[in-house]
């Protein structure tokens, strides 16, 4: 009967110990790491609860509802959040509506229609796009969309005005309205929302696709039935990731938009303003107590934010089905 030699054992048993060394290491760094993470959003919230209290209590206005903002009258100061809420949400919807079907038909394509020569450049110019700045894109779109919006907008107006959204009534006015954003914020958000899809489409098992072209699917009935489904997780993580850029953006949006104080469901009319527009034009200017009103309203698009990232969560949590498909 052999026996290990008593070098080789020691040896082992170092190596063992040099390891569960390591992994306690990383455990407790990412432990941490989360921690730390946790620490920083509750500082930004109680930063901003703290600000926003002490502008509430002046405020001689309902904050969810009124249309004024106004918070530097010395005699009356008024303001509230509903228009920019009504801003943020209908410009980000436009957004979402136009990117994520595009986005979702560019990763396919990468993914599962290109030849390769042709799907890696593609693949690499997307990625190039999802790193241009914010002053870039809003640069392009003052000088040249918003100009090259008024044939589209004139055609909406005259084949969709029955839809009372599309109708414009302000007559001859240049388009930087909600619509131009949202259109505007769809480029941006485009991608990123194509990126984190496209990677998710290449993790789909091989074996799936095989096994669906064998039973003599086409190759859009296999996407249908093996991509789709597997991906569905990623790309609701990708549209939400998409989805928190349209409602943070700052400096394009204050570039294109043409804001006013009026409440308008004529998306085609000079309309709403956004949080973070608002907060850019008037956090220079504004007084002590402004600025305050203005922590008000950003705390609202933290609110907003987390609400739109957990509902994201709870849609992924139910789809865990497909979590295994790797398996």
């Amino acid at each position: 009967m052999t026996s290990s030699p008593p070098t080789a054992t020691r040896g082992r048993d170092r190596r063992r110990s040099d390891s569960r060394r390591g992994d306690a290491v990383f455990f407790n760094l990412s432990r941490g790491a989360g921690i730390l993470l946790l620490v920083v959003m509750a500082a930004i919230a109680g930063f901003l609860a703290w600000r926003s209290g002490l502008a509430l209590g002046k405020n001689q206005g309902n904050f969810l509802t009124t249309f004024e903002w106004d918070p530097d009258n010395i005699t009356k100061p008024v303001f509230g959040v509903a228009v920019l809420a009504f801003g943020t949400v209908v410009s980000a919807v436009i957004a979402m509506a136009i990117a994520v079907p595009v986005a979702i038909g560019i990763a396919l394509f990468i993914s599962h229609y290109a030849p390769k020569k042709i799907a890696q450049p593609f693949a690499y110019l997307v990625d190039l796009l999802a790193a241009v700045p914010s002053i870039v894109y809003g640069l392009w779109g003052v000088l040249w969309l918003v100009p090259h919006m008024a044939g589209l907008t004139s055609w909406m107006d005259t084949y969709l005005g029955w839809t009372y959204v599309f109708d414009q009534t302000q007559a001859g006015v240049t388009p930087r309205n909600l619509f131009t954003v949202g259109v505007l914020l769809a480029i941006m958000i485009l991608p990123i929302i194509t990126a984190v899809t496209r990677e998710v489409f290449r993790q789909v098992p091989r074996t799936h696709e095989e096994a669906a072209l064998a039973l003599g699917a086409t190759r859009w009935e296999m996407v249908r039935t093996a991509v789709i489904p597997f991906g569905k997780p990623g790309i609701i993580s990708a549209s939400m990731l998409g989805l928190g850029r349209a409602l943070g953006e700052t400096v394009a949006v204050a570039t294109v938009l043409s804001p006013n104080s009026k409440l308008s469901l004529h998306v085609l009319d000079l309309g709403s303003g956004t949080f973070a527009q608002n907060i850019a034009l008037k956090f220079g200017e504004a007084s002590s107590f402004g600025r305050d009103a203005l922590m008000a309203s950003g705390l609202v698009l933290f609110v907003i934010t987390l609400l739109v990232n957990g509902a994201a969560r709870l849609i992924i949590a139910r789809r865990k089905e497909y979590s295994g498909a790797n398996a």
